[in-house]
């Protein structure tokens, strides 16, 4: 049986970030990945935005991690030329009932180490977006956009410059204990290695309850987000979102790097135990709702302008009315099985932060 010294599963944007992580550590890394291509899975289908790290519970996983992956990113995509654009964020309180939330979005913000918010005026804002409508606005500086397949693309040519490597259409089954470390099943082939890394993503949960040893991991839930984009070019030059409502962050503007707009995510859970049974496609009936939603801040969007894009799908791993947990980065401090980490519930900001979670993940495997 062949050995490698770590494994990684999954060739999505953080299952790459780990694995050029342990590679630059000098370990003979191999990333497995069930598709044909890199990045097929929850990597690809987002808003690829840049978070600041405004929203999460100071203290938590997501908060540290995405500030300090916020600040690694925008190094990396300078250093290897990757497309990006710090374009900055305007989050509206569209009526006066809002603005104590924005302002305690603020200080939430400021807990998080994210010092560069600045508070705008009706006036201020409309004099920056004379499109919106708004009675305040948080204006920040440091969100931006990136080019998430350029992002992998160099994630992965950092790895293999490192001697790492990833094998395509292997689909990891079980990881089962075997001397010294893991003995990890895979499609037609079982490989040995010291540590291993499941960042599965959508699959994560249920590869962790195909380890042996683990106690059983949070069941795999999955909310499915529908994308519409506009027709002609938008009127923003920086991205808009509403105020946060608990974990979901409502039908926001986003701008690719050639400046066409979308809006996104809905949020539709779904009611399926599979990744494979999941269903992408766009219903052009939930248009009705987005023109709706987006008219809050923007009521000049024009009827028609809306076009069926994308969908996503969030890794959750909790039940549609309990609050959002934080990132599982299951290490043995966690579960007791040296040379292991489970990686659950890597959502949103699960792209800004995952050269940080790189780091932890090296971190926790000590």
């Amino acid at each position: 049986m062949d050995q490698v010294d770590a494994v990684v599963i999954g060739a999505g944007v953080v299952g790459l970030a780990v694995g050029r992580a342990l590679a630059m550590q000098g370990l003979e890394t191999l990333v497995l990945e069930r598709e044909l291509a890199i990045g097929t899975g929850v990597s690809s289908r987002n808003s690829e935005v840049i978070h600041a790290g405004l929203y999460y519970p100071a203290g938590s996983l997501k908060a540290r991690l995405c500030v300090r992956g916020k600040q690694l990113l925008y190094v990396h995509c300078a250093s290897h030329g990757v497309a990006h654009r710090r374009c900055g964020k305007l989050v509206v309180a569209t009526a006066p009932a809002q603005l104590p939330g924005l302002r305690a979005l603020q200080a939430k913000a400021a807990l998080n180490g994210v010092d560069d918010l600045r508070w705008l005026t009706r006036e201020e804002a409309l004099a920056i977006e004379p499109q919106l409508r708004c009675e305040a606005a948080l204006l920040s500086p440091s969100t931006g956009i990136v080019d998430s397949h350029g992002l992998m693309l160099s994630l992965q040519g950092d790895l293999e410059r490192h001697g790492g490597a990833v094998a395509f259409g292997a689909a990891v089954t079980a990881v089962d204990r075997g001397g010294p470390g893991h003995i990890v099943h895979a499609s037609d082939l079982s490989l040995g290695a010291r540590l291993v890394v499941n960042a599965a993503g959508l699959h994560a949960p249920l590869l962790a309850g195909a380890i042996e040893g683990l106690p059983p991991p949070p069941v795999a839930r999955f909310s499915k987000g529908c994308y519409f984009a506009l027709q002609g070019r938008a009127p923003f030059s920086r991205l808009v979102y509403p105020l946060p409502q608990d974990a979901w962050l409502g039908v926001h503007l986003t701008l690719d790097l050639g400046g066409q707009a979308r809006f996104g995510p809905d949020a539709q859970w779904l009611d399926v135990d599979r990744p494979e049974d999941i269903d992408y496609a766009v219903d052009p009936a939930r248009a009705e709702a987005f023109y709706d939603d987006v008219r809050r801040y923007w009521p000049a969007l024009p009827d028609g302008a809306l076009q069926p894009a994308y969908s996503g799908v969030r890794p959750k791993i909790h039940a549609p009315h309990e609050p959002a947990p934080d990132f599982r980065i299951d290490g043995p401090a966690q579960h007791g099985v040296p040379g292991l980490v489970n990686l659950m519930g890597i959502e949103s900001p699960g792209l800004t932060s995952a050269l940080a979670i790189a780091e932890e993940v090296v971190a926790r495997l000590g």
